[in-house]
């Protein structure tokens, strides 16, 4: 069988993340096995959106349909947006004639990279009203990116609106992705699975994806 180039495109978690508590729960010495107590945010580290997030819908997080969640992706090289720059239709270039209904998309900015800077959540580039609408036209399945937000999360106007036209039209928003520069092919297979938690208004993820 040909082996799969596979890659983690999730985050380690970690108590140096925003959201995050990791503590001892018990020990080996003391208890007679090691184990944690951890306490998340909803939307730490990579994680997917659900519609209740925003109140576009009442679908949770558990909700979200397994056969949405694996995904034929297209990766979109981004790496030249500046800072704080809206991503345009324009932006996209081939992908955006060769993209169909039911596909996914990630946004690879170099973003991953800003990790521990303020920039990382201050100046992040952002999803356009224009490029949403027409996202929402194209039918995208899943839409992936680095930052920890597809929008300007300063600006509750802006973000709001931005997860609003996604969410109406049924995409499915993943934030805080990392090695998107693992591959070497413009399409992949993608698999992103959140934490299963009831009435849940977004997860953490375990996001991966995989090219021949």
């Amino acid at each position: 069988m040909k082996r799969k180039h596979i890659v983690d495109l999730t985050l380690t978690i970690d108590n140096g993340m925003p959201g995050v508590s990791i503590t001892t729960a018990s020990t080996v010495k003391k208890e007679g096995w090691n184990a944690s107590t951890l306490q998340l945010h909803s939307h730490s580290g990579t994680h997917m959106d659900a519609p209740f997030h925003f109140n576009v819908s009442n679908q949770t997080i558990d909700e979200l349909p397994l056969d949405r969640l694996i995904s034929e992706a297209w990766i979109v090289d981004l790496r030249h947006i500046a800072p704080k720059e809206e991503i345009k239709i324009r932006h996209l270039n081939a992908v955006s004639n060769t993209i169909k209904k039911g596909d996914s998309l990630l946004l690879h900015t170099g973003w991953n990279k800003k990790i521990g800077t303020t920039a990382y959540r201050n100046e992040l580039p952002r999803i356009s009203k224009e490029l949403a609408l027409w996202f929402g036209k194209k039918g995208i399945n899943m839409l992936g990116v680095e930052p920890p937000s597809v929008a300007d999360v300063n600006n509750i106007k802006e973000v709001t609106e931005i997860h609003h036209i996604l969410m109406r039209n049924d995409i499915i928003i993943i934030e805080g992705l990392t090695n998107l520069e693992a591959f070497s092919k413009s399409k992949v297979t993608l698999v992103a699975l959140p934490l299963k938690i009831k009435n849940g208004d977004g997860a953490p993820a375990r996001v991966i994806a995989f090219e021949e």
